[in-house]
């Protein structure tokens, strides 16, 4: 059996004598290194921020009151136009009085009538006394003719009172608004019959200057928010008198400022929520109750935070807010932080960044824990710009 043997490709042989001299001449192909990338920071500065609370809410009248006939009868006439503003006291509806003014003339003759007796009784009464002191009559008789001077007198303020109360009736056929405001439809017309208190209301008179705005604000929020007043994140302020500016359902801003006035002591149970009522002067009418508006007020504000642009900040797989720090040998750390929203275009850092550290704005989709970065420093301009920018697109 003959051995075998082993043979070298002139392809093979090749590369060996080419890798041989390579190594008997002592050169070596360099490895190239990375380029630092280029990026744009933003130095963390210690500010105030006014800690702006928004909420949703509805108008409602500063007065309402629903116009009820307080006595019985014909409508004889409507003296008002829908959709008016009438003033306090002003008549509104006509009933027709005839019977009600008979009814005051019978309570005047009832009232004469008693008067007329009772100074008959009080005559007697006084003959009476004078013949019981030589004893010329009875002292039962004596006590009956006081008793009877005596039942006069409450006769007539008996009599007194009925004329009073037909008086008072007869003042109720006309039928006035009890505030100021703007009336709206009447439910009734001329010829029309009333009852006394009958449920159905005549008309609606709506104070609406000013006016109120009702806000709702969950409970969740209000204990968050009192948390942070008592860990110092929030400098608290007194509420109450708080200006309180509207934004209209079409985003504009309502030209007049109102005030807080009260918040709920209570929590409503159903939906979660506290009530808050702002008080808004509405001179225009622009405001009409039951109209959805939205309000923004102070509620204390945040000091000694830093603020950054949302779009510096980023979420963890766990959902907690970071950003890109820079240290001091030029890499790049990762750091989490505590954040709340400012305005809708910024966050602001309750924790984890201190005054004077550089943050990372730009280029964040090529940079990494640990890289080692080309810093430059940002124009807070630019940085603004390219925020909107953002925001536009």
């Amino acid at each position: 059996m003959k051995p075998i043997r082993k043979s070298l490709s002139v392809a093979a042989l090749a590369v060996a004598l080419l890798a041989t001299a390579c190594g008997d001449s002592g050169e070596t192909t360099a490895t190239p290194q990375p380029v630092a990338p280029r990026v744009e920071t933003l130095t963390a500065e210690l500010t105030t921020v006014p800690n702006e609370v928004e909420l949703p809410g509805r108008a409602r009248a500063y007065a309402e009151a629903e116009i009820r006939p307080q006595v019985t009868g014909i409508i004889k006439e409507r003296l008002f136009k829908e959709g008016d503003l009438v003033e306090r006291g002003q008549a509104l509806y006509q009933i027709d009085a005839a019977e009600y003014a008979a009814d005051v003339r019978s309570a005047e003759a009832s009232l004469a009538r008693a008067q007329a007796s009772s100074k008959v009784a009080n005559e007697t009464a006084a003959r009476f006394a004078e013949l019981a002191k030589i004893n010329a009559v009875s002292q039962q008789e004596y006590d009956q003719a006081m008793a009877s001077a005596q039942e006069a007198e409450a006769d007539i303020a008996l009599q007194r009172a009925a004329l009073d109360r037909a008086r008072i009736d007869l003042a109720r056929t006309k039928i006035s608004s009890p505030i100021e405001g703007r009336i709206g439809r009447s439910s009734v017309t001329q010829g029309a019959l009333v009852t006394q208190n009958q449920t159905d209301a005549l008309a609606r008179v709506l104070q609406i200057d000013p006016i109120y705005v009702d806000l709702t604000v969950s409970s969740n929020r209000v204990l968050s928010v009192r948390q942070q007043i008592a860990s110092g994140e929030v400098a608290s302020s007194e509420l109450n008198m708080t200006p309180v500016s509207i934004i209209l359902n079409d985003g504009s801003i309502y030209p007049l400022q109102g005030t807080l006035e009260f918040s709920e002591v209570n929590v409503d149970e159903s939906a979660g929520t506290i009530a808050v009522r702002a008080n808004v002067p509405n001179p225009d009418g622009i405001l009409l109750p039951g109209m959805f508006v939205r309000a923004k007020f102070v509620a204390g504000s945040y000091e000694n935070v830093v603020t950054l642009p949302q779009s510096v900040v980023s979420r963890t797989p766990t959902g907690q807010a970071s950003v890109m720090v820079l240290k001091e040998d030029n890499t790049v750390e990762q750091r989490l932080i505590k954040v709340e929203d400012f305005d809708g275009k910024s966050w602001i850092v309750l924790d984890g960044l201190e005054a004077g550290e550089e943050v990372v704005v730009s280029n964040l989709q090529s940079v990494q824990a640990g890289m080692t970065v080309n810093p430059v420093r940002a124009n807070p301009q630019i940085s603004a710009a390219r925020e909107t920018q953002s925001d536009l697109n």
